[in-house]
């Protein structure tokens, strides 16, 4: 069974920093992606990272209001994808999902629709 489980959530401050772990199991994957749903929005990509088997790192890919705060990073043994947010704002606020897929191309990494696994998303509230 696959399962996509998210952690790392919570009320922070503006300016400040979260992880948001993301653990994998039941497949392997080889692209994972975060997405986002603040009220009253549609969901929207924030940062993917795709790898090739037997690789340490991977290529990563970041939706433009994020770049320079957030780092997507994986750690292979835990199958384990991290999403390390910095200097956090209020419009950051939103409920964070977790996405995998086998495998994907470059120009899919960004569309929600190209990912096959979802996991239950955790909440992350930045307050001004």
């Amino acid at each position: 069974q696959v399962q996509l489980v998210e952690s790392g959530g919570g009320l922070v401050q503006a300016g400040g920093s979260l992880r948001l772990s993301c653990a994998a199991s039941g497949r392997t994957f080889y692209a994972m992606a975060w997405f986002r749903q603040a009220p009253g929005k549609e969901r929207e990509f924030v940062a993917a990272i795709r790898w090739r088997d037997g690789s340490t790192g991977g290529s990563t890919y970041y939706t433009d209001s994020v770049k320079g705060r957030a780092t997507i990073s994986r750690d292979n043994a835990k199958n384990t994808v991290y999403l390390q947010m910095n200097s956090l704002k209020p419009e950051d606020t939103a409920v964070y999902y977790c996405a995998a897929d086998r495998n994907l191309p470059t120009a899919s990494v960004t569309r929600q629709y190209e990912y096959d696994n979802w996991g239950q998303g955790t909440q992350v509230t930045v307050s001004s």
